[in-house]
């Protein structure tokens, strides 16, 4: 499961909006891919679609979906929206990644 604070589902919503997707019927796609200066990296994007293998997910109100391989390295993350001085973006608090780079958006196992 994936958790979401109300920071991150409320520029979500409003990402989506912005980007023509329907918050009650479309989803966040959550994924892994390899990259990053830690190795792994965060993949985050709206889709209309759910494929055969992804894994469904709601919380407070925002409908995710991640691939089967991703799911395995996002088990109990929790995606929040940090809008402070030090920059604005998404943020993964992913209590599996044993390394994070400085910018938050790569890890490693």
């Amino acid at each position: 499961m994936i958790k979401v604070s109300d920071t991150a589902k409320k520029k979500v919503m409003e990402l989506m909006t912005d980007d023509g997707f329907d918050a009650t019927t479309d989803y966040v796609r959550v994924g892994v891919k390899s990259g990053g200066c830690s190795g792994l990296s965060y993949d985050l994007n709206f889709d209309k679609n759910q494929e055969e293998n992804d894994k469904v997910f709601e919380d407070n109100g925002v409908k995710i979906i991640v691939d089967k391989k991703s799911f395995l390295y996002l088990v109990g993350t929790t995606l929040e929206y940090s809008g402070g001085l030090n920059g604005k973006g998404f943020v993964f608090n992913n209590p599996n990644a044993n390394r994070t780079c400085g910018c938050g958006e790569s890890f490693s196992l």
